[in-house]
């Protein structure tokens, strides 16, 4: 799994200690910030440990959006920070992936990683920085939010694992050469094997606006029911056709229209339609 960092989306979590029982959420319901929270606590020798986790988030639940996984590390980070104490990136992924079943490579910022979202370990550091690239995101209110607890692990057949060994392949090399072509057709080589796992209903009208529009690709949430499309951030006019593609989208009856800026110096950082 890759991962694009989405700047000004976060969650924010405080840990309060105290006498109660367990540990609480505020708001009610993060039961996977909870449960990291208490994996947490016994790592770093607490198991004792009560309180309660305030949870700030500006982030779209069961989207894609990545708001389990940036809860359950916020909430690491958070009682970490009670204890006074260090946690390593790779005891925060295996503790996320032991507090969610899958989880995703937040915790390297916006650092290039392939990332084994249920294992919580990094496959291949990738050469550099994302290249400058537009993403125009949205949803359809055919695809329901998901629940990754509930999502049952893709069994990919042999075929779409060598297809997924040939890709690797291919976006490694495409960040090194800085090439948002090659990333524009894994990213939606990637979405088409998804299909046939959490399919998005409305696929076909994504990969055609994508076309009209000149986009570079499609991408869509492997866990979620976010998809968008992908524009190279350096090309003239780049910013006039995300918002073009964007107003398209919202006539097709897309909605949560989002576009952002992937390492595009001087453009804004997101614009919600």
């Amino acid at each position: 799994m890759l991962t694009l960092p989405l700047a000004g989306k976060q969650s924010q979590v405080t840990f309060w200690p105290d006498d109660g029982s367990d540990i609480r959420t505020r708001p009610e319901g993060r039961a996977k910030a909870a449960r990291a929270a208490r994996l947490a606590l016994d790592a770093l020798g607490y198991p004792t440990a009560q309180g309660c986790l305030t949870i700030e988030s500006t982030i779209p639940l069961g989207c894609g959006y990545g708001s389990s996984t940036a809860d359950v590390a916020a909430s690491i980070y958070a009682i970490a920070a009670a204890a006074r104490a260090q946690i390593s990136r790779t005891t925060l992924c295996r503790l996320a992936v032991a507090a969610e079943t899958a989880t995703d490579a937040i915790a390297f910022a916006g650092q290039a990683v392939l990332f084994a979202h249920r294992e919580g370990r990094v496959l291949d550091y990738l050469p550099g920085d994302y290249p400058p690239l537009y993403v125009i995101g949205f949803s359809s209110s055919e695809d329901k939010p998901v629940d990754t607890v509930d999502m049952p692990p893709a069994r990919y057949t042999s075929t779409e694992i060598e297809t997924f060994r040939v890709l690797r392949g291919h976006v490694r090399h495409a960040i090194a050469q800085q090439d948002p072509k090659s990333i524009g057709r894994v990213a939606t080589a990637s979405a088409r094997i998804n299909q046939g796992y959490l399919a998005k209903r409305r696929f076909d009208d994504l990969v055609r606006l994508a076309k009209t529009a000149g986009g570079l690709g499609v991408q869509v949430a492997h866990s979620g029911n976010r998809m968008g499309i992908l524009l190279d951030a350096r090309d003239n006019g780049a910013a006039d056709r995300a918002e073009s593609i964007a107003r398209a989208a919202q006539r097709e009856g897309f909605t949560d229209i989002i576009r952002f800026a992937v390492n595009a110096d001087g453009a804004p950082a997101w614009v919600l339609e």
